[in-house]
């Protein structure tokens, strides 16, 4: 049996290579697993580089990830970007951090009151 299918690559990689409403990679399992092999070993290899920049920074999981993810999609960077996303997440899985919070979307404060409009009054008319 050769090496490359012993490969187990898992459902969230090889969703990077299948179209929208299609089952059928884009690439060949040769080059989906090389791309594999690469991305995992680069989260394997970031994950003492996030620990001491969490560390000697003294900042949040979140802005490591974030930080891991900027250098991955810079311009010479060796993978795609959705390639990128998914090292940032497998390194939150490696160092079990929450994964990476979508940028675009508005979180929560964590001290937010409730809005005093949205509230029900107990003013006395």
């Amino acid at each position: 049996m050769s090496q490359e299918n012993q490969i187990y690559i898992p459902e969230s990689f090889m969703a990077l290579f299948v179209a929208p409403g299609r089952h059928k990679a884009t690439a060949s399992h040769a080059e989906v697993s090389a791309r594999y092999e690469l991305c995992e070993d680069m989260a394997n290899m970031l994950t003492e580089a996030a620990q001491n920049m969490q560390f000697t920074l003294g900042v949040t999981e979140q802005d490591v990830l974030t930080q891991c993810l900027r250098g991955l999609q810079a311009e010479a960077s060796v993978v795609s970007a959705p390639e990128s996303v998914w090292v940032v997440q497998r390194l939150a899985e490696l160092l079990n951090w929450p994964a990476l919070l979508n940028e675009d979307e508005p979180q929560p404060e964590p001290d937010a009151q409730p809005d005093a409009a949205a509230t029900p009054s107990s003013a006395v008319p």
